[in-house]
């Protein structure tokens, strides 16, 4: 097995999106090719409703697919196909958005006023851009689990892991898209195809995914070999690491535990032409949706 070194970390950052929705974007609207198939990653994560009430009204989606994973609260959801439902707690969706969708989400907190999810975008290639919209959803109930005897469970979104199968089927990227939560001072080694770009996000805990190497400019004080973690080491809330090539990543939990997202996907290749959550391959192609908009045929069209 060949190990995955860390190629960089970075946090999240505040923004606003939607009809004034506080959330924290962990990556999005830099260099696509830092991770092919994956345009964006916002983490909607917000105790007072006055921050994220207003939610999504309605806007355009072409040429990608998006997932919504629900934790806490719920979001309801509509598009201009007439399709509409309300995701849960744990709950996922995967649209297609294809040749064209009109689209809106509004978040609902739960009884403490909570709410939390996770939005990744997906490139399509050409060849799919102006596919039909398609929606998967998908009940948490739904999605498979795997806990080892060391106590890491791993929840299989989309793609195969430990023996399990994601219920999100079909997606042009192949990605595997993992909830990973690791227990206190464990450390744990996952598997990862080698040929796909990965990286993790952290949303609670802390802990270290260093084995070969740390983030250029990064002083490392020592490397983890079932020692006490130093806590210049370790990293905590909001970050995402974007690892190199190899077939495993190592992980190892600090004191508290951690739990991440794990996702990969093979890199599409292609130019992106890209406005908002229009990407297409050609400036032509999204002048055409831009046209398309104004002149009301942007859904007309599928095939």
């Amino acid at each position: 097995m060949s190990f995955r070194p860390i190629k960089s970390t970075s946090q999240a950052q505040p923004t606003m999106e939607g009809a004034g929705v506080h959330l924290h974007r962990v990556f999005g609207f830099g260099d696509p090719a830092e991770s092919d198939p994956f345009l964006l990653l916002d983490d909607f994560r917000n105790d007072d409703p006055a921050l994220y009430a207003k939610g999504f009204p309605w806007h355009p989606h072409r040429g990608i697919e998006t997932i919504t994973y629900v934790l806490e609260g719920e979001v309801e959801h509509g598009d201009s196909l007439g399709n509409h439902g309300l995701l849960g707690p744990g709950s996922v969706q995967w649209m297609t958005a294809g040749a064209g969708i009109m689209h809106q989400e509004m978040p609902r907190g739960n009884a403490a006023g909570q709410m939390h999810g996770f939005q990744l975008w997906a490139n399509l290639p050409s060849a799919l851009k102006m596919t039909a919209p398609r929606y998967q959803d998908i009940q948490s109930s739904d999605i498979p689990q795997v806990t080892e005897d060391d106590g890491t469970r791993v929840k299989v979104i989309t793609g195969a892991f430990w023996g399990q199968t994601g219920p999100v089927d079909g997606v042009a990227a192949e990605p595997m898209v993992l909830d990973v939560s690791v227990p206190p001072n464990t450390r744990r080694s996952l598997p990862v195809d080698t040929y796909a770009n990965a990286f993790a996000y952290v949303f609670a805990g802390a802990g270290s995914f260093r084995d070969a190497s740390a983030p250029q400019g990064v002083r490392v004080e020592k490397e983890f070999a079932g020692e006490e973690l130093n806590i210049r080491d370790m990293t905590g809330n909001r970050t995402l690491v974007r690892f190199d090539t190899g077939d495993e990543i190592t992980v190892q939990a600090g004191p508290e535990g951690m739990r991440f997202l794990l996702v990969t996907g093979r890199p599409i290749e292609e130019p992106v032409a890209w406005h908002g959550p229009i990407v297409m391959n050609t400036r032509a192609e999204l002048m055409q949706a831009m046209q398309d908009l104004q002149n009301g045929t942007f859904i007309q069209a599928q095939h």
